[in-house]
C-alpha cells in the first residue's frame, strides 16, 4: 500500500463521535468524576455550615423567622458562665480521653502486632465497642452508671460488702465526668487499636533485626524505629479522635443529657440544648460555630505533624 493510499484511507475512516473524544479529554474526565462529589458536599456540607454561620448572627428561633443582630449572640456567650463551663468541659474531656486511647489503643496494636495466640479472634473482639451503635453503647453504660441496677454497686455492696451504699457515678459533678470520659475512652480504643495496628504491620521486620543485632533495647527500637515511622498515621489517627471526642453528642445526650446541673455538657450538647430544645437558633448556632477554631486547630496538627515527617526523611515541603 503506497503513501498516498494510506492518507486517502486515513481520511474515509469514520470519525469517532463527538462525545467519544470528549470523553477522551482528561480535563472533561475529572471535572465529570469530581462534579457528583463536589455536589454532594455543597448540598450536606458548605449549605448548612453557611447557614449555620447566618444563623449565629440572627435571633432565629423556632417557628419564627429572625433578623440580623450582628455579634450580638456572641458577645452574650462571652459572659455565660455555662458556656465557658461547657468549652471547659470540651476541652478537659477531649484532651484525657484522647490520651487514654491512644495510650491503650498503642498498646493493644503493640500487643497485637506479635506473634500471640488468637490474634485474629483477639482483632475481632477489640473491634466490638465499635461496631456497636453508639446509643446502645450509651445505654449499657448508663444501666453500668445506674445506683440501683449498676453491677458495681451490686458486686461492692452485695458479693464483697465494701460498701454499705451503692456507687453513685452521675448525680455529682466530677463522678459524672469521669465516667462519660470512661465510657469514651472504652469506645475509642478499636478505632485507635486497629488503625495503629494497620500502620505497625508497614514498618518492615528487617529494621527490628538490624537494631536487635546493634544490641538496642526495647525502648530503644520503639523510640528510633516505631514511633518515627509510625508518626504520619499517628498524626492522622490523632487527628479524627479529636474530632471525633471534641464533637462528641449521642454518648454525653444519652447518659447525662448535660447533667448533673449542667457540668457534664460538651458544646455540642450545650448547642443542641440551646437551639432546639430552647428554640434559640440563633445562640445555639453561635455556640456551634464558636466550636470550629478548635477544630481547624486539630487540623493544623495533623498538617504540621505531617510536614515535621517529610522534613525527616529530607523531602522539600510542598
Amino acid at each position: 500500500m503506497t503513501v498516498a493510499t494510506m492518507t486517502d484511507w486515513t481520511r474515509r475512516r469514520p470519525q469517532p463521535h463527538w462525545l467519544a473524544r470528549l470523553f477522551d479529554y482528561k480535563p472533561f474526565l475529572v471535572v465529570a468524576c469530581l462534579t457528583p462529589a463536589l455536589g454532594l458536599l455543597l448540598v450536606f456540607l458548605t449549605y448548612p455550615l453557611g447557614l449555620g454561620i447566618w444563623l449565629s448572627f440572627t435571633d432565629t428561633k423556632i417557628g419564627g423567622a429572625g433578623k440580623y443582630i450582628g455579634l450580638d449572640n456572641f458577645e452574650y456567650l462571652l459572659e455565660d458562665p455555662q458556656f465557658w463551663g461547657a468549652v471547659f468541659y470540651s476541652v478537659f474531656y477531649t484532651a484525657v480521653a484522647t490520651f487514654g486511647k491512644f495510650a491503650l489503643g498503642l498498646w493493644l496494636a503493640l500487643l497485637l502486632n506479635n506473634h500471640v495466640p488468637f490474634k485474629s479472634l483477639l482483632r475481632a473482639i477489640i473491634l466490638l465497642p465499635w461496631i456497636v451503635p453508639t446509643v446502645l453503647s450509651a445505654l449499657a453504660f448508663w444501666w453500668l452508671y445506674d445506683p440501683q441496677f449498676s453491677i458495681f454497686s451490686y458486686v461492692a455492696v452485695d458479693v464483697l460488702g465494701i460498701r454499705s451504699t451503692p456507687f453513685d457515678f452521675l448525680s455529682t459533678t466530677w463522678p459524672a465526668r469521669w465516667s462519660l470520659i470512661a465510657a469514651n475512652i472504652w469506645r475509642g480504643i478499636p478505632f485507635v487499636a486497629i488503625s495503629l495496628l494497620a500502620g505497625l504491620q508497614t514498618i518492615s521486620p528487617s529494621l527490628y533485626e538490624a537494631a536487635l543485632l546493634d544490641g538496642s533495647s526495647a525502648w530503644q527500637r520503639f523510640r528510633y524505629i516505631t514511633f518515627p515511622l509510625l508518626l504520619p498515621i499517628l498524626a492522622i489517627v490523632m487527628t479524627f479522635s479529636i474530632i471525633f471526642t471534641f464533637t462528641d453528642f449521642q454518648l454525653v445526650y444519652a447518659i447525662t443529657r448535660g447533667g448533673p446541673l449542667n457540668s457534664t455538657h460538651l458544646m455540642a450538647t450545650l448547642a443542641f440544648q440551646r437551639g432546639i430544645s430552647g428554640g434559640e437558633l440563633g445562640e445555639g448556632a453561635a455556640i456551634a460555630v464558636a466550636m470550629i477554631p478548635f477544630l481547624v486547630g486539630a487540623t493544623l496538627f495533623s498538617y504540621f505533624a505531617l510536614a515535621r515527617r517529610k522534613w525527616q526523611q529530607g523531602e522539600a515541603d510542598d
